[in-house]
């Protein structure tokens, strides 16, 4: 019998998740039909735009993710102390980019409008406003978000109605930084192991093709939450690991075959940083840019994260 969502989602424990999602029977999420012939590629682009458009709504980061042919895999962090920190303002106006909210939290929302509430009328909105904020951390409603949206396009297109996923996502916790780093390189690496790539910056819709595309002008993608590395800022909000280890961790791991796996990177590829043209990149600057890309955040949230004895990538 599967165990409840909240028995396996312990934000004590651990912040970071590794959630799957897998279509039901043999529905196509993406890819091609070759019986029919007909494309689902484009439906990629769906999933990975829907995906980050949550990130930048809810508290929850997203660390890796692979858009694969009949399933998703997301690496996700939950930033509790960022939806604590939030204005009641601030959570409405997050909340109303995903749903309508109700008569009285659009109403609180309108500078001319707000006056006229009652006492009552505004206790509701902050009862309203907890519910919403409790929910800015929730996986589960980060989760449906993202599946209810995809499911509801590809059935329009596909011209029927019915289940689309296999029952509800898959999520696994991970809690340690070893556990953090194996799943986001599986996740970036599947592509490759199943063929349809031959390197990572050739996996299109994955994190690690758009880290890969935002680093060769020295930055880090702003949707994607970013390698501060040995950083002692308290504010800095990241992994603690440094890019261009990462890199190097997936490129060496992607080069091992395995009896029971497709793919693999070949053997005589370059080594990434020298293919991708990563050799030239300024990586102390991807690192000091970080501060500033993400700075509207950290003052809004005002979370201080210890960072003493974090270790780097040993690759």
């Amino acid at each position: 019998m599967p165990r409840p969502r909240k028995s396996l989602i312990c934000l004590d424990e651990t912040p970071y998740y590794h959630c799957v999602s897998r279509c039901v029977r043999r529905a196509f999420l993406c890819g091609k039909d070759k019986f029919s012939g007909k494309s689902y590629e484009h439906r990629r682009q769906w999933v990975e735009n829907r995906l980050l458009k949550l990130a930048s709504v809810f508290a929850i980061d997203v660390c890796a993710y692979a858009v694969m042919s009949n399933h998703t895999h997301t690496v996700l962090r939950i930033d509790k102390n960022l939806a604590l920190a939030m204005s009641p303002e601030e959570v409405l106006s997050r909340w109303h980019t995903l749903h309508h909210g109700t008569l009285l939290t659009r109403q609180f929302m309108n500078r001319d409008q707000r006056p006229n509430l009652s006492e009552a009328q505004i206790k509701t909105v902050f009862s309203c406003v907890e519910i919403y904020r409790k929910r800015l951390y929730d996986i589960s409603w980060f989760m449906r978000l993202l599946n209810e949206f995809i499911a509801r396009k590809a059935n329009k297109e596909d011209e029927c109605t019915g289940r689309f996923w296999e029952g509800r996502f898959k999520s696994q916790a991970l809690l340690d930084e070893s556990a953090l780093l194996a799943c986001m390189a599986y996740v970036d690496l599947n592509p490759i192991r199943v063929g349809n790539a031959k390197t990572p910056e050739k996996a299109m819709y994955t994190s690690v093709n758009r880290r890969i595309s935002k680093a060769k002008v020295n930055k880090q993608p702003p949707e994607l939450l970013p390698f501060i590395g040995d950083s002692q800022n308290s504010k800095l909000r990241g992994l603690p690991f440094r890019l261009e280890d990462y890199l190097h961790l997936v490129d060496q791991t992607g080069r091992q075959l395995r009896s029971n796996i497709k793919g693999a990177i070949p053997q005589n590829c370059e080594p990434i940083l020298s293919r991708t043209g990563l050799t030239q990149t300024d990586w102390s600057e991807v690192v000091s840019t970080i501060e500033s890309n993400f700075s509207s955040k950290i003052s809004l949230a005002l979370v201080k994260r210890k960072t003493g004895g974090r270790q780097q990538l040993a690759c």
